[in-house]
């Protein structure tokens, strides 16, 4: 029997202390060594010569729709498309049908995951007025990340807009909680803009800066009032940003690669609902405001707010078209596309989309080339061009909103628990499955 299961060799491995060219050895799934180890010893070998190992990447924001929207996602389709795109573990989101807010449905999710996922899994609890009693035990269930509260009415039933029900909810628990921090009441306020049909490029201006601006205030002072971190998802004005800045004690900031990529008007007008999300897409000087917050420390993660719909619901005549989507298939791509371009480099994007994960959600054994953690890799080829294209995506919607669009860097590999998933575009296995871990569970 050989020492080893597996080994990486002449890798540029993306480690803590820097990216060093290496071999990582395998054993039951785990890292087990590090450094200068003859290729004689394993029983596999994976030649990396020209290519980065990350660690594993982690998408913290995902919807993936089930149970009850299956018809645009479900737990294998979504988990299929992550990790064709380099994903090894995903957080799913608490708006599904019915809402992850008790016992039985959180169960539900991590059962059905166990069945269908093609990648590690875990599931926020959503936060409710009824529910905020009982966070501190729903957020140590099996598989759980956090609490996810949304301030302003997106996707699905999932509402808590008042300070009063924030309130209790930031009281209840120790886990992270994750903010939609858009304000409910300035939407309804601001709706007569669009409620009889506009032309998409309003979206913007119906969920302005200052519904958001205002939101992450409240946000901000309930988090400090009571104790409670709270980490404030997918910012999109420069105004959130500067104020964020100001708050780090007791706030993570989360940004999205479209925030990063897009910008209107000229989203809109080339590529009209497919563009629409909430919070919105703005303009080019928001998102300059917000690479500037991912090269100064303000962001702490990069997460792709995967939110898919179908073709036939996104034509749909605006404001009947829904917010909203893919993601976890582009994140790695478009981000790697992003390092090659100058806006970050390489060590600063895997402590986005791993290192950030692992430390603010407390994750086991996850986010980092270390001995003794999951040898879970995204090997990627930082000189491989590539066009994104529809037909590469495995979502079940079938398009992505990049499409058409060159990129440089591309996913070589999808390696999780020592098992190659992905290569070079084509599934190779499907693995075990399993929720993540998080030292305070």
């Amino acid at each position: 029997m050989k020492k080893y299961d597996l080994i990486l060799i002449n890798g540029k491995a993306v480690t803590p202390s820097g990216i060093i060219k290496t071999n990582i050895a395998v054993k039951n799934g785990k890292i087990v060594d590090i450094g200068n180890i003859s290729s004689e010893q394993a029983d596999e070998i994976i030649d990396c010569d020209g290519l980065h190992i990350l660690p594993g990447v982690i998408d913290s924001q995902t919807h993936m729709r089930e149970p009850g929207n299956t018809h645009k996602e479900d737990l294998e389709s979504g988990t299929r498309a992550a990790v064709m795109g380099g994903i090894t573990s995903v957080f799913e989101m608490p708006n599904t049908n019915p809402l992850t807010t008790t016992i039985a449905a959180m169960a539900e999710k991590v059962r059905l995951a166990r069945e269908k996922a093609w990648c590690s899994f875990a599931f926020y609890v959503g936060g409710t007025k009824e529910n905020a009693h009982e966070l501190s035990e729903l957020e140590n269930l099996e598989g759980c990340c956090g609490t996810k509260i949304f301030m302003g009415s997106s996707t699905g039933n999932l509402l808590a807009s008042e300070d009063e029900t924030i309130r209790k909810v930031l009281q209840n628990g120790t886990k992270i909680v994750a903010v939609h921090a858009e304000d409910e009441p300035r939407l309804i306020e601001r709706f007569d803009l669009v409620k009889d049909g506009a032309d998409v490029n309003q979206h913007p201006v119906w969920r302005d800066e200052e519904t958001a601006i205002k939101a992450t205030r409240r946000i901000l002072r309930i988090s400090k009032e009571t104790g409670r971190n709270v980490h404030v998802l997918h910012i999109t004005t420069g105004q959130e940003i500067d104020l964020l800045a100001e708050h780090k004690d007791h706030v993570t900031v989360e940004i999205t690669p479209q925030h990063l990529t897009l910008a209107a008007p000229n989203c809109y007008d080339e590529i009209g609902s497919l563009a629409q999300m909430n919070p919105p897409i703005r303009e080019q000087h928001h998102q300059d405001k917000l690479w500037q917050a991912i090269n100064n420390g303000v962001a702490d993660i990069i997460g792709s707010d995967h939110a898919p719909h179908s073709l036939e619901e996104k034509n749909q005549a605006y404001p009947k078209s829904p917010s909203g989507m893919p993601g976890v298939q582009t994140l790695v791509p478009i981000m790697l596309n992003h390092v090659n371009n100058g806006k970050l480099s390489l060590e600063r994007l895997v402590d986005l989309v791993c290192h950030a994960p692992h430390r603010i959600f407390k994750l086991r054994s996850k986010g980092r080339l270390v001995v003794g953690y999951d040898a879970d890799f995204t090997i990627v080829d930082m000189n491989e061009k590539r066009i994104i294209k529809n037909e590469w995506i495995e979502s079940k919607c079938g398009w992505t909103p990049y499409a058409g669009m060159e990129v440089k860097g591309w996913v070589n590999r999808t390696i999780i628990n020592g098992q190659t998933i992905m290569f070079k575009d084509s599934l190779v296995q499907k693995p075990q499955a399993k929720p993540l871990e998080f030292w305070n569970s």
